[in-house]
């Protein structure tokens, strides 16, 4: 491991890794921010390439399995104070390694759905983004796509949020929704859209069929022409009262539901 310690943030190697924490700077650098234990080995399952990995004497001392690992992948290693690794991550209580990393290849649009696939327009909770990445790998989605006036896919909380299936979930980002629900239909895909005036719940939906599930913004929902696209509409029903639910746990019951009916 690398035993010179960088302790000032003024490092200009320091000081380009702390302008991540913008998004401007990650899409002009073309590079993410990874942090925590958590996400690096997840990573390291993964096979996804870390261009630098930071890391305080202490994380090293109670991490040696993952060191050995990111040894054998041959990953560039910089070992930082623990005041450096405070400055260049952006959680409040870093648990002592932060990494960058390439963005990944801009994945294809036209993934063909096999079984299921998700789309969410203008969604603005880096939080919600995360936690629907997630549901989609337990649930085995095909693909994800995102609208170009969306959240920033490659945000730190995004990752973190996802447990570490970002680096597992194909997404497409900056995606013309109107257009992808176009050609899914034009491959036999039949389009679902939620909708609080819909008349079917979700469970009334066939999701043996190949699916392609739309979901909207946290506040406002889908947009009228995207509904107006839709094959099918549905709803969740709720309690009187009630106005809605998150938007992770409405992709959550959709997918687990399709994941019940295709087991």
């Amino acid at each position: 491991m690398e035993n010179i310690t960088l302790t000032s943030i003024k490092n200009p190697l320091i000081k380009q890794v702390r302008k991540l924490h913008r998004p401007k700077e990650r899409a002009k650098q073309n590079l993410l921010l990874i942090e925590g234990t958590n996400l690096i080995e997840a990573a390291c399952q993964a096979d996804y390439k870390l261009d630098i990995i930071f890391y305080t004497d202490r994380w090293r001392d109670n991490h040696q399995s993952l060191c050995r690992t990111i040894e054998s992948k041959n990953f560039k290693i910089q070992l930082v104070s623990s005041d450096v690794l405070n400055a260049i991550a952006t959680t409040v209580n870093p648990d002592g390694v932060v990494a960058i990393a390439p963005q990944p290849p801009v994945t294809q649009p036209n993934i063909a759905i096999k079984g299921l696939g998700i789309a969410l327009e203008r969604l603005q909770d880096p939080g919600n983004l995360g936690t629907i990445i997630r549901t989609a790998a337990a649930t085995g989605v095909d693909s994800l796509w995102l609208s170009g006036d969306s959240v920033d896919f490659y945000s730190p909380k995004v990752l973190r949020a996802s447990a570490g299936q970002w680096f597992n979930v194909p997404v497409v980002t900056q995606q013309n929704l109107q257009e992808l629900a176009k050609y899914q239909q034009q491959q036999g895909v039949q389009i679902i859209a939620t909708s609080a005036k819909a008349n079917q719940t979700y469970w009334e939906i066939d999701f043996t069929r190949p699916s392609l599930i739309l979901l909207g913004n946290e506040g406002a929902g889908l947009s009228t022409e995207l509904i107006a696209i839709a094959d099918q509409q549905v709803t969740i029903p709720l309690a009187n009262g009630v106005e809605s639910l998150n938007v992770s746990v409405a992709a959550a019951l959709l997918l687990y539901e399709a994941k019940r009916q295709s087991t």
